[in-house]
């Protein structure tokens, strides 16, 4: 999970971490979002649509058309999140085990601003 290959950010209040999330880079194939978290202290404030930007920022800036993630069903706030991004539940694409939905999104490339 490191340039080129995908990038792990960590979100921070106070030079403390609040929050953190992973993009992993596939070419040819959607990018993959991975151990996104978010402390309970600031759950609410938009930490987590804030990495989930972030993230999907810099996977569409990498040229991938769309990400995906799985994740588990007790994680219900993470799931709430996800399908108000607009992520739309998808079949396991993965073999992990404690893995119950899988969810993608695609991306939307901006065009270079003319000058």
């Amino acid at each position: 999970m490191t340039p080129p290959h995908g990038l792990f950010l960590v979100a921070t209040l106070s030079a403390e971490p609040v929050g953190c999330g992973a993009l992993r880079l596939h070419p040819g194939e959607p990018a993959e979002i991975k151990r996104v978290w978010v402390s309970e202290s600031v759950r609410g404030l938009g930490v987590g649509r804030r990495i989930m930007g972030e993230l999907e920022r810099h996977a569409a800036a990498a040229g991938a058309d769309s990400v995906r993630l799985d994740t588990n069903r007790t994680l219900t706030e993470a799931i709430r999140l996800y399908r108000t991004s607009g992520y739309q539940e998808i079949p396991a694409y993965n073999d992990n085990p404690y893995a119950r939905h899988g969810f993608a999104k695609p991306l939307v490339h901006s065009a270079t601003p003319r000058r």
